[in-house]
């Protein structure tokens, strides 16, 4: 478990978690609407897929990204709503049962505490979440949060790009992660700098295209909100011209 300090349900740094704000939307739905069905497989049936893809906006994850790679959705093809579900079910928010996914009593009861669910909600997909089924050869990562979150703190303090801080956390040249050790890049983003980002804790910015894209992360208000760090005594407000 990650030590998160309480954030008030009408803190506005909230808004910035796609985590948070998607398991609500979620949440709403089967309140309003009924359990989501599902698929022989398990999966959520393709119409709260469709429905899912216009409501959560998520970054990178939009309606229109998707459609532009499948003609329609299903659940695997909307990475976010994978994860969520796997989140949602896992911190028992919900639940199946005879074919749907139903709220539980502790989804009813976080949904009008947001606050907290946020904090079950990033700590689950933190902590528990095996994300090593989401890279391609299955990698781990060798590290603990308490090493990340606080070389994060300090690296990302102004922006930072996914190459310096593999270079500060496992040693070598930035130039190197860029062109050569993209696996381990890779596994990192996947494995830390992601649920991060997706918690809310941490914002991508996508600089350029194609190959010559770079993504630069940044501290959101979140972060400031929820996290007291040891290396907070070494950080420098930044200088304004």
């Amino acid at each position: 478990m990650i030590a998160l300090s309480p954030v008030h349900n009408d803190d506005p740094a909230l808004a910035l978690s796609p985590l948070l704000r998607s398991t609500l939307l979620t949440l709403d739905y089967i309140e309003t609407n009924g359990p989501i069905g599902l698929t022989p497989l398990k999966a959520l049936k393709r119409y709260f897929v469709q429905w899912a893809a216009e409501a959560f906006v998520w970054p990178h994850y939009t309606a229109e990204d998707l459609y532009y790679l499948n003609k329609v959705l299903n659940e695997h093809d909307f990475l976010p709503l994978m994860v969520l579900h796997d989140v949602m079910l896992g911190a028992k928010l919900v639940r199946h049962y005879k074919g749907a996914m139903h709220s539980t009593r502790l989804g009813k009861e976080l949904r009008a505490n947001p606050g907290k669910l946020w904090a079950v909600l990033t700590n689950y997909l933190l902590c528990v979440v095996d994300h090593s089924k989401y890279t391609r050869h299955g990698d781990q990562l060798v590290g603990t949060w308490d090493i990340f979150l606080n070389v994060i703190n300090v690296e990302a303090h102004t922006g930072v790009s996914e190459e310096r801080l593999c270079s500060v956390l496992f040693g070598g040249e930035e130039e190197e992660f860029r062109r050569h050790d993209y696996q381990l890049a890779a596994s990192f983003y996947i494995h830390v700098l992601r649920p991060l980002c997706w918690a809310g804790l941490l914002e991508e910015h996508r600089i350029g295209k194609a190959l010559e894209q770079r993504e630069v992360y940044t501290k959101t208000p979140l972060w400031v909100a929820a996290l007291n760090l040891e290396t907070d005594r070494h950080l420098r407000e930044p200088t304004r011209h």
